[in-house]
C-alpha cells in the first residue's frame, strides 16, 4: 500500500478511465507552481479511454488515451495523447492515481466523457491557473481579485479540467474547479490506498489521498 514504483509497461493494462494521471515538471512555469502550491507536483492529466479497436502483440489490446491542458505538440491547450507517447517524451516525475473501487463505481462514464470530449482544442487558461495557485490573498477583501478565480470553462488550466471532468462524472460533489490545484486534486480523497510512480527520481506525494472533497476550501 502507499507509494510504489513501477514502470509503465507492467501497469498500462490496469489503467481505467478516470484514473489520474500526475506531474511533475522541470520548465521555469513549474518551478513557480512548485514554489507557490508547496508541492512537486506541477500538472495532471485524466486517462479517457484505455481500449484499443485494432489487437497487435505489443499493444495487448491496450490503448491509454490521456486528455490534459498543456503545451504538446505545439498547442498549448486541451489535447488528447497516447499515454505512451507521453511517457517517452516526458522527463520529469510521473506518477499514476488509480480510482478507488467505491468511487469507480459512482463515475457516470457518459457525462465524464462527454464533458472532456467537447473541452477538447480549448485554450490554456494561463490567468486562472495563476490564480488557482496562489490563495493567500483570498480572504482578504482588497486583494480578493487579484487571487480568487471565478469558475469559467471558456479556457482550461490541468487541474480545473480534470476536476471538471471528474465533477460532471460523479466523483467529485460541487466545487470550484478553477480553484483546484494539482496537489489539492492529488490529496483528495477518491483514490485507492496505493498509487505509483513511474518515471523520474523517487518521489512520494506529500498529503496523497487524505482530504475529503466535501470539505475543499474549508477552514481546518
Amino acid at each position: 500500500m502507499g507509494w510504489q514504483r513501477a514502470k509503465y509497461s507492467e501497469v498500462r493494462n490496469k489503467m481505467q478511465p478516470g484514473d489520474v494521471i500526475a506531474f511533475g515538471g522541470k520548465t521555469h512555469f513549474s518551478e513557480v507552481i512548485k514554489w507557490a502550491t508547496g508541492s512537486g507536483v506541477t500538472h495532471v492529466g485524466v486517462i479517457l479511454q484505455s481500449k484499443l479497436l485494432i489487437y497487435d502483440e505489443i499493444q495487448s489490446g491496450y490503448f491509454n488515451q490521456i486528455i490534459e491542458s498543456a503545451n504538446i505538440n505545439g498547442f498549448r491547450g486541451v489535447s488528447i495523447s497516447r499515454m505512451s507517447d507521453r511517457m517517452n517524451h516526458y522527463h520529469g516525475e510521473t506518477w499514476w492515481l488509480p480510482l478507488s473501487e467505491d468511487v469507480r463505481k459512482k463515475l457516470n462514464f457518459q457525462e465524464f466523457y462527454s464533458f472532456l470530449l467537447h473541452q477538447d482544442r480549448k485554450k490554456y487558461d494561463l490567468p486562472q491557473a495563476i490564480k488557482s495557485a496562489v490563495d493567500s490573498t483570498d480572504d482578504i477583501p482588497l486583494l480578493r481579485n487579484a487571487s480568487h478565480a471565478e469558475e469559467d470553462f471558456a479556457k482550461f488550466f490541468c487541474s480545473e479540467l480534470v476536476a471538471a471532468g471528474l465533477e460532471a462524472g460523479g466523483v467529485l460533489p460541487k466545487l470550484n474547479a478553477s480553484e483546484i490545484t494539482p496537489i489539492e486534486l492529488c490529496r483528495m480523497k477518491i483514490f485507492r490506498g496505493d498509487y505509483y510512480q513511474l518515471k523520474g527520481p523517487n518521489r512520494k506525494i506529500k498529503g496523497f489521498n487524505r482530504m475529503d472533497p466535501a470539505l475543499w476550501g474549508e477552514e481546518e
